[in-house]
C-alpha cells in the first residue's frame, strides 16, 4: 500500500479528501433501484400540465375578456394585468423562502404544497373568468383574483419543479423526468389555447357587428358568459384531476444531497453580490427587454385581429399556429445552439421583426399566418436561450467567488422575479395606451386611434424591445465556461432541474 509523506496512507488521505460524488448519498446512483418508471415519469409530466393550460389560456384570452364581456375600462384592465403579474413575481421569492423551510411531512416536503394549493388555484382560475352582478367594483373583483390566482401558481410551480431532485439520485433518471415534463407542459400549452378559444370563439361576433349580438354590447354574443365559464371550468378541472395523478403516481423520497462545500449564504447577501456581476446583468437586462416584447406581442394578437383587421374568424387558428410552431421548433433550436453557439442562435430572437411590422402594414390572412409561423419559432429561442446561458452565468460566477451552495436558487428566482416584472410593466403600459387612444369597451367597432395603437403595439413596440435587448445581449463578451469535472455534476443538476421552471 502506498504511504503518503509523513507516514500517512494515500487511501487515508483519499479518505479524507472531498470526493467527487460528496452530494450524492448513493454510491451507484444510476442502479435499477434508482431507475424511475414510465408510469412515475408520466404522472410526473402529467402534474405541469395545469399550469400551462391556465396560463396559455389567460395570455392570449384575459384581455380580450376584461375589454369585451366583462366591460371594465382599459386603464381598470392595465391595473388588472399590471398588478397580477406584480403579484406572482412577488410570490417567486417568498414560495422559496417558506418552501426551504417546510419540514418533511408523510407525503414529503414538497408534495403538500401542491396540494395545498390545487384546490384553491381551481377556484381562483374559475371566478378569474366569472362576471359578478355587480358592476361598478369589477376591476377590483378581476384584480383581487389575477393576483391571487397568480400568487398560488407560482407557490404550486415551485415545489412541483424542485420535485425532480427529489424523484431519485440519479441523474439519467431526472433528466429524462425533466423531458417528460417538458413535454407534457407544452402539450398543455396548446391544451389551453385550442380548448379555450374553441368554446368562446362564439362569444364574439365577427368584425363589423353583422349578427345580432348583445344591446349595447358591441360584438359580444348573447351566451359570452356562458361560453367563458364553461371554459374557465374545463381548464380549473385539469388542476383536481392531473396532480391527483401526480400524487398516486410519484412518491417523494427523502433529499439524497448532502452538502458538503460550506454554508450558503442568505438570500440578501448572495442576491447584493450576483446583481453586481456584469454577465449577470447583461443577461438579465436584454431579456427583460426580450420577454417584455413577447408577452406584448402575445397579448394583443388576439385584440388586433378582433379589432383591427377582418381576421376574427381566423384568431383561434393564428394562436394554434404560434404555439405549434414554437412547440416544433424547440428541438431544431437546442441543436442550432449546440452546433453554432448561443450568440448565434440569439440572432433567431429577431426573425419575427420583419414579419410583425409586415402585419400591422398589410393585415391579411396569408400575412398572418405567415406572421404566425414565425413568431413561434421566435419565440421557442426566446424561451429556451436565457435558461441555456444562465448555467454559464453562474459558472463564471462561481469561479470568482468560492461560495457555498444555494446560489443557483439565488441566480434563477431573482432573474424569474425581473422578467415577471418586466412583462408587467409592458403590459400595464400599453394597456393603458389603448384608454388614452379613446378604447370603448364593448364596441362594435373602435375609432381610427385604437386602431393605430394597437399597430404600434403590434408592430413597433415588440420590435424596438427586441433590438435593444439584443444589442445588450451581443455586445457582451463571451463566458469562459470551465469544463464540467464530477465533483460540479450535482450543482450543475441543480440549476438545470429549477431553470426549467
Amino acid at each position: 500500500m502506498a504511504v503518503a509523506p509523513g507516514g500517512t496512507s494515500v487511501l487515508a488521505e483519499e479518505a479524507r479528501s472531498p470526493q467527487p460524488e460528496a452530494y450524492t448519498s448513493v454510491p451507484s446512483s444510476d442502479s435499477r433501484t434508482n431507475r424511475l418508471s414510465f408510469c412515475t415519469k408520466l404522472c410526473y409530466g402529467i402534474g405541469g400540465v395545469p399550469n400551462q393550460v391556465a396560463s396559455s389560456a389567460t395570455a392570449f384570452y384575459l384581455q380580450l375578456f376584461l375589454l369585451d364581456v366583462a366591460q371594465i375600462p382599459a386603464a381598470q384592465a392595465s391595473l388588472v394585468l399590471f398588478g397580477g403579474k406584480v403579484s406572482g413575481a412577488a410570490a417567486d421569492p417568498v414560495a422559496g423562502f417558506f418552501i426551504n423551510r417546510s419540514r418533511r411531512t408523510g407525503s414529503g416536503r414538497l408534495m403538500p404544497w401542491v396540494l395545498g394549493c390545487t384546490p384553491f388555484i381551481a377556484l381562483a382560475y374559475f371566478f378569474l373568468w366569472f362576471l359578478p352582478p355587480f358592476t361598478s367594483l369589477r376591476g377590483l373583483w378581476y384584480m383581487a383574483f389575477y393576483c391571487l390566482f397568480q400568487a398560488l401558481a407560482t407557490f404550486f410551480q415551485v415545489p412541483y419543479t424542485a420535485l425532480t431532485m427529489l424523484l431519485t439520485p440519479s441523474s439519467r433518471e431526472r433528466d429524462s423526468a425533466t423531458a417528460y415534463r417538458m413535454t407534457m407542459e407544452m402539450v398543455g400549452t396548446l391544451m389551453g389555447a385550442t380548448v379555450h378559444g374553441l368554446i368562446v370563439s362564439r362569444a364574439h361576433g365577427p368584425h363589423g357587428c353583422e349578427e345580432a349580438t348583445l344591446p349595447g354590447s358591441g360584438g359580444v354574443s348573447p351566451d359570452a358568459m356562458r361560453l367563458y365559464s364553461i371554459a374557465a371550468a374545463v381548464v380549473a378541472m385539469t388542476y383536481p384531476v392531473c396532480i391527483s395523478l401526480l400524487y398516486l403516481g410519484v412518491k417523494e423520497r427523502p433529499e439524497p444531497f448532502t452538502s458538503t462545500s460550506g454554508q450558503g449564504l442568505s438570500f440578501l447577501v448572495g442576491l447584493g453580490l450576483i446583481v453586481r456581476h456584469p454577465p449577470y446583468l447583461k443577461l438579465v437586462t436584454s431579456f427583460l427587454f426580450i420577454s417584455a416584447a413577447v408577452q406584448v406581442e402575445q397579448s394583443y394578437l388576439v385584440l388586433f385581429c378582433t379589432h383591427a383587421t377582418r381576421l376574427h374568424d381566423h384568431v383561434e387558428k393564428l394562436v394554434l399556429t404560434i404555439l405549434v410552431s414554437a412547440v416544433l421548433s424547440t428541438p431544431v433550436w437546442e441543436w442550432i445552439l449546440q452546433r453554432f453557439g448561443k450568440k448565434t442562435s440569439a440572432f433567431g430572437i429577431c426573425v419575427m421583426v420583419p414579419f410583425t411590422i409586415l402585419l400591422a402594414a398589410v393585415p391579411t390572412a396569408p400575412v398572418a399566418y405567415v406572421v404566425a409561423f414565425v413568431s413561434g419559432v421566435s419565440i421557442a429561442v426566446s424561451m429556451l436561450l436565457p435558461w441555456s446561458m444562465l448555467p454559464d452565468v453562474v459558472d463564471d460566477f462561481q469561479l470568482q467567488h468560492q461560495h457555498g451552495p444555494g446560489l443557483e436558487t439565488i441566480f434563477y428566482s431573482s432573474y424569474v422575479f425581473f422578467t415577471k416584472l418586466s412583462g408587467a410593466g409592458a403590459l400595464g403600459i400599453s394597456t393603458l395606451s389603448l384608454e388614452f387612444a379613446g378604447y370603448k369597451a364593448g364596441a362594435c367597432e373602435q375609432a381610427e386611434k385604437v386602431v393605430v395603437t394597437l399597430k404600434v403595439l403590434i408592430g413597433a413596440v415588440p420590435t424596438v424591445m427586441i433590438l435593444i435587448g439584443l444589442c445588450i445581449l451581443l455586445v457582451s463578451p463571451s463566458l469562459k465556461v470551465p469544463s464540467q469535472n464530477l465533483s460540479r455534476k450535482p450543482s450543475l443538476r441543480r440549476r438545470t432541474s429549477y431553470s426549467l421552471a
